[in-house]
């Protein structure tokens, strides 16, 4: 089962973004990752989530290469004897729905390589609400179908530090996607982590400190990461009329995002 990303699946055509940069296409059970074969990350991933029908699966599978990219993907020696994580990209529980049997499958298939990014380890408050941004989408989106298209990766920035023959990214993204009464709706984050990852000798990190999470304009998003998001930037919620202020707002509990 590796359908990948399904552009139908809110009821509202929704292509895939497209990077700027060129990319290796890697379809796994509900979600696709767009590889960036230079940088050895993700430059995109995509996953639809079914919220009425998430089944909350055992934990299960252990990280491994995918061996469709084998040369293309930063792999076990960027994550050991150091404190980074292997940052799931795709969480393990977004494309666990359907059948038991379908959730334990996808769920699994989130361990590839191909879907981690080196992350501070550790958790507190701030990454926490990072973690859980789609569990606050679909709780919002639940008066209609309780469908998420979800959109992540790191900012791939020339500037990010290198570390072990990679660079270290410093930011992410996310853009959630659903569909409002009005049609299309879509809110975009940042995750920065830059005041906790050192690499100037070898690499430490920082023992406080918080991630930051900001709400972003998804046209800000786009630019940064230099990704062309078709829709998804006319329909963001900071720019709906009515709205409050645009520009970066940062994010210090699920009340303070504007859906």
């Amino acid at each position: 089962m590796s359908d990948g990303y399904d552009p139908d699946f809110l009821g509202i055509p929704l292509r895939l973004p497209s990077p700027e940069v060129e990319t290796i296409r890697l379809d796994y059970p509900r979600f696709s990752v767009l590889l960036d074969p230079v940088r050895r990350f993700a430059a995109l991933t995509a996953v639809v989530i079914d919220g009425a029908t998430l089944r909350d699966v055992p934990r299960s599978g252990e990280w491994r290469l995918d061996p469709r990219a084998p040369e293309s993907q930063a792999g076990p020696e960027v994550y050991s004897r150091n404190d980074l994580d292997r940052g799931h990209l795709v969480r393990r529980r977004d494309p666990g729905w359907g059948t038991v049997s379908e959730a334990r499958d996808a769920t699994a298939a989130t361990f590839f390589y191909t879907n981690a990014a080196p992350q501070a380890a550790g958790f507190n408050q701030s990454k926490e609400l990072w973690l859980g941004l789609e569990d606050h989408v679909l709780a919002y989106a639940d008066s209609t179908d309780q469908r998420l298209a979800v959109f992540t990766a790191p900012v791939l920035d020339d500037a990010d530090p290198p570390y072990r023959g990679i660079r270290v990214p410093l930011r992410f993204w996310k853009v959630a996607a659903w569909r409002s009464p009005e049609g299309l709706a879509a809110a975009g984050f940042v995750l920065d982590q830059t005041a906790l990852v050192d690499t100037r000798e070898g690499l430490t990190v920082a023992p406080l400190g918080a991630f930051r999470t900001f709400q972003v304009p998804i046209r800000e998003i786009a630019a940064e990461a230099r990704i062309d998001m078709g829709d998804l930037a006319g329909a963001d919620v900071l720019a709906r009329a009515g709205a409050r202020a645009t520009g970066a707002r940062e994010v210090g509990a699920p009340s303070d995002i504007v859906l």
